[in-house]
């Protein structure tokens, strides 16, 4: 990326690999890289309505034009709204960027929640005894052969 960066405050992040990255010449551009998307999408947030700067991620820039990613089609809508007047903002913040491209990752909404532990209990000895009961009233079949699984499942 050829355009000028605004002055940086601390460059060491303090974590030992972060560190490393930018000691390592690889490293070392692409730790800038990322601190060029973060930056430019701080500034871009500023312009932007809480709800919608929560949204979007600077993915790439490409000289004088950047693209960001939203995760439908109502924040691509809403944002291509204000690229004029978020462009001028970036441009005034020392960024030469001249257009804006909104794209679409659905993935971007997608929230990943780890389903809850089931909460079992225990059968009580009642509860058991009922089952033995059932057990040996039913015809052998699928039904006493599941009363069979949960009594052992429950006995051991």
């Amino acid at each position: 990326m050829s355009m000028a960066t605004p002055p940086r405050r601390n460059r060491s992040s303090g974590t030992p690999a972060l560190e490393w990255l930018d000691r390592n010449p690889q490293g070392a551009h692409m730790m800038r890289t990322a601190r060029e998307l973060l930056a430019v999408q701080a500034v871009l947030a500023g312009t932007l309505p809480p709800a919608l700067a929560r949204q979007i991620r600077v993915a790439r820039i490409d000289g004088p034009q950047i693209t960001v990613m939203v995760p439908g089609p109502a924040h691509a809508a809403r944002l291509r709204q204000t690229t004029e007047a978020a462009a001028r903002r970036l441009r005034d913040a020392g960024w030469p960027i001249e257009r804006i491209v909104v794209r679409i990752d659905a993935a971007m909404g997608r929230t990943w929640t780890q389903k809850p532990r089931r909460e079992v209990q225990p059968l009580g000895e009642g509860a058991l005894r009922s089952f033995e009961d059932l057990g040996r009233q039913v015809a052998p079949g699928p039904l006493a052969d599941a009363i069979g699984r949960l009594l052992r499942h429950h006995r051991s």
